[in-house]
């Protein structure tokens, strides 16, 4: 088990290095100059070329490449022959860099933090605007997850114990029309009928964020119902493929020798079907919503735009509206790192709960 899990970290940094390698190269190689967005259409060619000067954008692309690997690494080589001045930029940037090898008169091997760069818009720090951000959208996506686990298992096992009825074809309409509709419709038209239409008997809001600051500014307070409707949407889609999922593996489960033979010794129906059958067929569900919760990182876009929940999703559509680089850039790399996590831990999963594994 340690030997894959080596395995899986050091094929999940190519993975990530990969990621970072293509958003990098397909944002520059787009038309758009980020200076002349931040200074808008008035500016004059100077001020510009001083901007791109700042911002490094002067430099060929290939160095442009070099440095911000360079940055984002743990491991990073800087010039050292300015020492001063190497340090006091170095703690603006890395909060504090550890020299650990020396190479020749002026280079130096530091470990350091990740530094994911700034912003083109407002100069504030890329990590400091996803710490922010990212904590909503996880709660987002934990939530409906959390939604389509519980009510897709409960909804499969029940349509395999009565397969071929009304009760289990109504189960593989509703799954095969969830998997069906995408997340940007039915977030408008959920938004359109809960918060809109039938606000009044809902009392949801069609936009909000789980903590908002009341009419007279008097203090932050917790807004749960805000989280009801992008959690419901977000989670429709792994909610039919779990429905599936659990049914056709309950039904597979089921037709095995030893839950015949579990039924001949006698035992409880209910412990046959729940400590037995369910818990052998959660192999697959596990796999697909492990899929589905990084993957909601990246499906969150549209969700939480349409709901103005401020998450990840909403900070990329910003960025994307004004070229910010650095922005997209430090969301999709963590976007890729969740998942890379995600994976890692559903290999361990799978051991707990198939023993033949183990």
């Amino acid at each position: 088990m340690p030997e894959r899990i080596i395995k899986k970290i050091v094929y999940s940094v190519l993975v990530i290095w990969g990621v970072v390698t293509v958003i990098f190269f397909l944002f520059n190689v787009l038309p758009g100059d980020p200076a002349q967005m931040m200074l808008g259409q008035r500016s004059d060619m100077q001020t510009v070329e001083l901007i791109r000067e700042e911002l490094g954008l002067n430099e060929s692309l290939f160095k442009q490449y070099i440095r911000y690997l360079n940055d984002l690494s743990f491991f990073s080589f800087h010039n050292t022959e300015n020492e001063h001045a190497f340090f006091y930029f170095s703690v603006e940037k890395y909060g504090k860099a550890t020299r650990i090898l020396r190479i020749g008169d002026t280079y130096a091997l530091f470990f350091k933090q990740p530094y994911l760069g700034r912003s083109f818009q407002n100069n504030r720090g890329v990590g400091e605007m996803i710490s922010e951000a990212l904590p909503n959208s996880l709660i987002l996506a934990f939530v409906a997850i959390l939604i389509a686990f519980f009510i897709g298992n409960l909804a499969g096992v029940f349509a395999a114990l009565k397969k071929d009825t009304w009760f289990d074809r109504l189960c593989i309409f509703i799954s095969t029309l969830g998997m069906s509709l995408p997340s940007f419709f039915a977030a408008i038209l959920i938004g359109w009928l809960f918060a809109y239409k039938l606000g009044r008997l809902t009392n949801l809001n069609l936009t909000g964020n789980l903590y908002e600051i009341d009419d007279l500014g008097r203090g932050v307070h917790l807004q749960l119902k805000n989280i009801i409707l992008p959690a419901v949407t977000l989670g429709i889609r792994p909610l039919s493929v779990v429905v599936q999922l659990t049914r056709n593996s309950m039904l597979e489960v089921l037709s095995k020798d030893y839950i015949r033979t579990a039924y001949a010794k006698g035992l409880p129906k209910k412990r046959i079907i729940f400590r037995h059958a369910f818990r052998n067929s959660l192999s697959p569900v596990v796999t697909a919503i492990s899929g589905w919760f990084a993957g909601m990182l990246a499906g969150v876009v549209f969700v939480e735009y349409i709901f103005g929940w401020k998450g990840l999703g909403y900070l990329i559509v910003n960025a994307l509206n004004f070229y910010d680089l650095p922005v997209v850039l430090g969301c999709v790399l963590t976007i890729a790192v969740v998942f890379v996590i995600v994976n890692i831990f559903v290999d361990v999963i799978y051991v707990l709960l198939d023993p033949r594994l183990r």
